[in-house]
């Protein structure tokens, strides 16, 4: 990991290029070369590469293969550019994300930011392995896991996150897109949430894509309301001000999925000894209820693809939960005694939350079906995700069961003990 940074962006070099998705190798040459002028010499050899795990930006690692640098030193001077993908700033707040970076970089929680450029950020590399979502079941690395998400959690202060934005939940979207917004509030008479909190926070990102759900047809203006009343519901159930953290929220990552998870190298460790983790990509980082951000990882434990055979059963959860608050009372200095009756009670609201994700990400991948132009099947996977919260609901009112209904794959291996 390389040296921390706790500058806020107003500090963080700005680099007044963009980078062309068309173009990709000469416009991350020019930025490259932009910060590191040295790199420009005859003995440098720039190579770039590209990562493709996720579904929303460009990821480029750019190194340096000088004569003589193992790969260690190689690794040590590299860069990690980030580009974000077309009107993503509908859903990401950018400038929020550049100050959780910052935030997470002076609690040695993240790499250091070097520069930000018109559409992306640079930053340093960190050494190790991106998980797959079968490596998230493995001992090794869920322990890694739950011992960084406690630290997140327990050490990070809510108040410098919240104080990123220093607005409503509408302040940083495009003017033009922000006037749409509420147009169709109006016309669809959406009276939005008011969270506990102020934003940011889980509720009032939620709240914010909601309303920039498209408008066009009869039925999307049906979703639309359909789905406002269920955050409605979700908010009065479950922004109760209770659970770990301040007034029931911690500084949460609300994107754990197996790519963002990197797995540091390592000599083999036994198959239950703790690997070191590091956590990257902070677009969705925010204050949230501990639970949630629990749930949604354990939800990320069935891939890309949703595979519910991969959902940990009660044990499993369990023993992650256990591992996890033995973290969070270290960095939070509570005493050892205390640890059973926080494991039951995060157990309990883990279980609580655990439609929540399907939620969240379904609503957003219904705006990515809308205006990203990456080649995955949103329309198809928002339906998938939402499924999993309305089949939650089912389960929790005991509709299902009334209906003398097969149980769904996913909530039947949630309740599996073992």
């Amino acid at each position: 990991m390389g040296s921390t940074n706790g500058s806020c962006d107003s500090s963080l070099r700005y680099i007044a290029q963009s980078y062309n998705h068309a173009d990709s190798q000469a416009s991350a040459m020019r930025l490259i070369l932009t910060l590191n002028p040295h790199w420009g010499g005859p003995d440098n050899k720039i190579e770039f590469v590209r990562f493709t795990d996720g579904i929303t930006n460009t990821l480029l690692k750019i190194i340096n293969r000088k004569p003589g640098l193992s790969d260690e030193q190689i690794d040590h001077e590299a860069v990690l550019m980030r580009a974000y993908g077309n009107h993503t700033e509908i859903i990401i707040d950018r400038e929020r994300e550049t100050k959780s970076h910052a935030l997470l970089a002076s609690y040695g929680l993240a790499p250091s930011l070097l520069a930000r450029f018109q559409n992306g950020l640079l930053y340093r590399f960190i050494r190790g392995r991106p998980a797959t979502h079968e490596d998230l079941v493995k001992p090794s690395i869920w322990r890694g896991v739950a011992r960084r998400l406690a630290q997140w959690h327990a050490v990070l202060p809510i108040s410098e996150a919240a104080s990123a934005t220093n607005g409503s939940a509408d302040d940083h979207m495009p003017i033009m897109h922000r006037v749409d917004v509420e147009q169709q509030s109006k016309k669809d008479d959406i009276i939005p949430i008011t969270p506990r909190q102020p934003p940011p926070n889980t509720w009032s990102v939620l709240q914010k894509w909601i309303r920039a759900l498209p408008t066009t047809t009869d039925e999307q203006r049906q979703r639309r309301l359909s789905l406002q009343k269920e955050l409605q519901r979700v908010v009065k159930e479950f922004d109760d001000g209770k659970g770990l953290g301040e007034n029931g929220l911690v500084f949460a990552h609300c994107d754990l999925l197996c790519a963002n998870v990197i797995a540091a190298p390592s000599k083999e460790p036994s198959s239950d000894e703790a690997t070191t983790v590091h956590f990257i990509d902070y677009e969705y980082a925010t204050p949230s209820p501990a639970a949630f951000d629990i749930a949604n990882h354990f939800a990320e434990w069935a891939g890309y693809d949703c595979d519910y055979n991969m959902m940990p059963t009660q044990s499993m959860r369990r023993q992650f939960l256990t591992e996890y608050v033995k973290s969070y009372s270290h960095h939070r200095g509570l005493p050892e005694s205390s640890q059973p009756d926080i494991v039951d009670q995060l157990y309990r609201d883990v279980d609580r939350y655990r439609g929540i994700p399907g939620l969240y990400w379904g609503i957003w991948a219904l705006i990515q079906a809308q205006i990203s132009q990456i080649d995955f099947d949103y329309a198809s996977y928002a339906e998938l995700r939402l499924g999993e919260y309305y089949a939650w609901r089912r389960e929790a009112e005991g509709t299902r069961a009334d209906a003398g209904e097969e149980m769904p794959l996913r909530e039947r291996r949630w309740a599996q003990e073992a």
